[in-house]
């Protein structure tokens, strides 16, 4: 590493941290800890050596208990004058956030040798092993620094070692800078921007100074297919027009679609009544017009043509007042602090949107009644997930409505002129898919006035990946048009059964038309008391009742095992068998879905995000944090019989989930060895898996051993969840190097295959944040549709065969062993005093 690096990262015009160059101690070397407030909070340990400070990130601070071993990140090289670096990295910058001088002082070698001591730390450093002796205000006496080999090659140990400075107090808790004797607290205090002041006009009276306010995009609601009476909810109006947000500033209201699509000159009289608010807030609402107090797309689409009709803003919902977010807030507050302020003006086209609270029902009979869109509930004390689709509100509709992207158009017939019908379509899984074609619903004018818009955007190849199956004329359109229709139903082959055409949506992006028709309830049902394995086997698609739900599973005389003639309904017939031996070991678990739509010699892809509008509301999700995506993602979660058979209607042939859960996201539940053969050699992956039962028994702890049903075999040893994940990294690491001992002509820790030889991997690196393995009882995208099956460690010998236990024979030993996996998930092993039997340093 060089200064080169950390010169190239950082803009010196604008971040006040010292410019890369080198520089020197007059005497002693010294050490410094900073404390770092950036994305995530972590302390830079750093050293100086040959003109620099080596560098590296401690997520959770150095310790001085020796028990307590912490991973080390080395990151580039930094300047010697970034020792004193106390101070703000603005936003938008390397590291940004904020640092202070957590301790520093000066170091040396622990070991003499005949090399100077700056000469003996680089020869250390590069071995990869540095012993060394701290003399700083906070950290005291030997510690070390080992590197570990693996795939991050600068990931290291920061070590304390036994001495007369170990203690087993957490020396974080002195959170103070030695420099300036502030806390990180203080300093990002110090540090928050000054609030931007505006004059306030004299055409208006305010009480106070506001900051102006800026565009948010909306939250959205998930679908469901009934109303229910909840005290903890509450119950709106759904509307049938355009969704809105106002950002209403001094002499200036901006109205917006959810996409920020501008809405301003469209709904100018909006606008201007929201001009007489004296505050700056950003509303959300929806713009309609209405027919007999109730309202309709297709007026408001005539509004848009010819300005006639009455534009109404119902506002349902209030963001920021005054540079003040109030997202924060309780629906309930929010909605009293909304109407506080509507009640102030005399509006003319603005209206507050009322609630009941509770029952939903009746809300919902009263809106059948009144042949309205339907109603919205949402979670009373909810807050405001800004650009989230969430389960905290949600849309049940009475009349069937759906949005589609044009993609062609047919051949007009007799007096018709223009075009006969539309051809619609949705995206599923990012493919465009046809979902019927609508011939009702348009006027000559309107006819005309399409075919004009579409004219431009005609093209000769069809967009789609599949056939329509329609014998018309047709005239394919660039997808990027979007409509509304109303419709009867959802067909079984997922095309709309009767759409009329409302008109075309202004405020959509054809790649969020997404193909939802999960939460429709098929007409047909089949008796609650049908079960799968009882279903005739000329029955490709079929209703099941699991629970309070029924789920409608899909193409299951689909061949899924080409050699073996296994349909996709003998997997979830499988599923439905083993659910109570499987669920355990999934509950509450993130899923990462690994899809197979057309069996296992057909392309498969891993879902990890769902798309909360697509999936069935009573299924659970959780949203994560991904650090590669560098955005929340939301994981499945199979809690219940109903979700696993769902994911295997998917094509989710075999399960794979994390090995934590979302109650302690961070802590696993066991260590895995994955033990992994390049070749087809079982019988030295049975002497691999055997020697990490030798090593275990040696430490006098429990582990547990399944066939992963592939080509290998899996051991398991249980943790509690006591340990977080970089612990349970570093403690399987070092059970590999105790079991490569043990087999070093046959294992190998190299993460590359060509460094392997051949070798049996193995594969400790499956116990990071999530990682993923197939669950125990879970099926293989394998020939035969092997079983990940528990085993006895008897059964662990010669004789065991990866092809041993299929669907076809599984279920008899199951029945017969019970679960042989339960202890996984019990107290688990004590790491702390294996690594003191192991620790050698």
């Amino acid at each position: 590493m060089s200064l080169t690096k950390y010169n190239q990262k950082r803009n010196f015009k604008e971040t006040q941290e010292p410019q890369g160059k080198k520089g020197k101690s007059e005497s002693k070397l010294i050490f410094v800890v900073q404390k770092h407030a950036a994305s995530h909070l972590h302390y830079d340990f750093r050293l100086e050596m040959d003109g620099v400070l080596k560098s590296w990130a401690v997520p959770k601070g150095p310790s001085l208990d020796p028990d307590i071993k912490r991973l080390a990140m080395m990151v580039e090289d930094h300047p010697y004058s970034y020792k004193d670096f106390e101070g703000n990295i603005p936003k938008g910058n390397y590291g940004a956030g904020n640092v202070i001088v957590w301790d520093n002082g000066t170091y040396e070698p622990a070991e003499e040798s005949t090399l100077t001591p700056e000469k003996q730390l680089l020869a250390d450093l590069k071995k990869g092993h540095l012993r060394i002796i701290l003399k700083g205000k906070k950290l005291k006496g030997n510690f070390s620094l080992v590197k570990l080999k693996g795939k991050e090659d600068n990931a290291w140990l920061l070590i304390k070692k036994e001495d007369q400075y170990a203690d087993k107090a957490d020396i974080i808790l002195q959170n103070k800078s030695v420099i300036s004797k502030r806390t990180l607290e203080q300093l990002e205090k110090e540090n928050e921007p000054e609030p931007v002041k505006k004059k306030v006009s004299s055409t208006k009276k305010t009480t106070e100074t506001n900051q102006p306010v800026t565009f948010i995009k909306p939250m959205l609601a998930s679908l469901s297919d009934k109303p229910f009476d909840d005290k903890e909810w509450i119950f709106e109006n759904k509307f049938d027009g355009y969704r809105t947000i106002a950002v209403c500033n001094e002499n200036d209201v901006e109205l917006f679609s959810r996409n920020k699509i501008s809405f301003t000159d469209n709904f100018k009289t909006i606008a201007s009544d929201l001009e007489k608010i004296e505050h700056h807030v950003v509303l959300d609402g929806e713009v309609v017009v209405e027919k007999s107090g109730r309202s309709d797309f297709q007026l408001l689409q005539n509004y848009l043509k010819t300005g006639k009709g009455k534009l109404k803003y119902y506002v349902f919902d209030i963001l920021n007042l005054d540079g003040n977010d109030v997202t924060g807030l309780s629906l309930l507050e929010r909605k009293e602090l909304l109407k506080m302020l509507l009640e102030k003006y005399d509006f003319t086209n603005v209206f507050y949107s009322e609630h009941i609270v509770e029952n939903g029902i009746k809300f919902f009979d009263q809106a059948v009644k009144k042949k309205s869109e339907g109603i919205i509930a949402k979670k009373a004390y909810g807050s405001y997930a800004a650009d989230k689709r969430s389960k905290d509100w949600l849309k049940i509709k009475i009349s069937q409505a759906e949005e589609a992207i044009i993609i062609g158009i047919t051949e007009p017939k007799n007096s018709r002129e223009h075009f006969g019908a539309l051809l619609l379509g949705q995206y599923e899984n990012k493919i465009l898919k046809f979902i019927g074609k609508c011939g009702t619903g348009f006027t000559q004018s309107t006819l005309k006035e399409l075919y004009e818009k579409f004219s431009p955007y005609f093209i000769d190849e069809s967009p789609l990946n599949e056939k329509t199956g329609l014998r018309d004329t047709v005239q394919w359109i660039k997808p990027k048009f979007v409509c509304q229709v109303k419709f009867a139903e959802w067909t079984q082959d997922n095309h709309l059964r009767q759409p009329v055409y409302l008109g075309l949506r202004l405020d959509k992006n054809p790649k969020d038309v997404v193909f939802s028709n999960e939460i429709i309830t098929p007409k047909k049902e089949t008796s609650m008391k049908k079960e799968i394995h009882t279903t005739d086997k000329n029955e490709n698609d079929l209703d099941l009742k699991v629970g309070k739900v029924t789920l409608h599973l899909t193409n299951q005389n689909k061949i899924y095992f080409p050699d073996d003639k296994i349909t996709k309904g003998e997997i979830v017939t499988y599923y439905n068998e083993v659910s109570e031996l499987i669920l355990p070991y999934l509950k509450d678990r993130p899923q990462s879905m690994n899809r197979f739509p057309n069996g296992i010699e057909g392309p498969s892809f891993y879902q990890k995000d769902v798309d909360e509008d697509k999936i069935p509301t009573w299924i659970k999700t959780k949203k994560i944090f991904s650090e590669s995506n560098n955005a929340n993602i939301d994981y499945l979660i199979c809690n219940d019989k109903a979700t696993l058979l769902y994911m295997a209607n998917l094509g989710c042939i075999d399960i794979n989930p994390w090995n934590s859960t979302i109650k302690r996201i961070d802590n696993p539940d066991w260590v895995v060895i994955d033990i992994d053969p390049e070749k087809d050699d079982f019988k030295e992956v049975v002497k691999v898996a055997l020697a990490v039962k030798e090593v275990m028994d040696s430490f006098e702890a429990q582990c547990y051993c399944k066939t992963s049903g592939a080509s290998g075999l899996h051991v398991y040893i249980p943790l509690g969840g006591k340990y977080d994940y970089d612990s349970v990294k570093i403690f399987a690491e070092i059970l590999a190097h105790e079991i490569h001992q043990k087999l070093p002509d046959s294992t190998s820790l190299e993460r590359s295959i060509k460094k392997r030889k051949g070798k049996i991997y193995i594969d400790y690196l499956q116990n990071r944040k999530g990682q993923t393995l197939a669950a125990p009882y879970s099926v293989r995208p394998k020939p035969g549709a092997t079983v990940s099956t528990p085993l006895e460690w008897n059964e662990v010998n010669d004789k065991l065969t990866p092809q041993q236990f299929t669907i076809k024979n599984v279920l008899q030993r199951f029945e017969k062993k019970g679960d042989l996996w339960a202890p996984v998930l019990g107290k688990g092993i004590d790491i702390k005093s294996i690594l003191k039997k192991t620790e050698a340093i």
